[in-house]
């Protein structure tokens, strides 16, 4: 995991329950109540969903919830930002979906 274990300003990170999602059928560690977008980020999981129509990558942008780059579906929620959604042991998380192509009806 790539995590900060001691910050300079902060001090040593603080002790917190640990809980396991499932982000597209991977199993994911993370703490509760940490956001799902740290959660990834600490896994080495940079990409949270592809552009709706041109298909190209997207990830973290803003981290505060201004923008929603980071949109990802949880289910029994819907589309949420991964940023500002904490982590719940056993939630089930998806990568934000590409629509598909309206000429062949297949994603890009």
């Amino acid at each position: 995991m790539h995590r900060i274990l001691s910050h300079p300003i902060l001090g040593p990170r603080k002790e917190a329950q640990t809980a396991t999602f499932q982000f597209d059928g991977n199993v994911i560690e993370g703490y509760i109540g940490e956001p799902i977008a740290a959660a990834l980020l600490a896994n080495g999981r940079r990409l949270l969903r592809r552009h709706e129509e041109s298909g190209t990558p997207r990830g973290f942008y803003c981290a505060i919830g201004h923008c929603m780059e980071c949109r990802v579906e949880v289910a029994g929620r819907g589309t949420v930002r991964a940023c500002l959604t904490p982590v719940e042991d056993g939630m089930v998380v998806f990568s934000g979906r590409q629509l598909p192509n309206e000429i062949t009806g297949r994603t890009i």
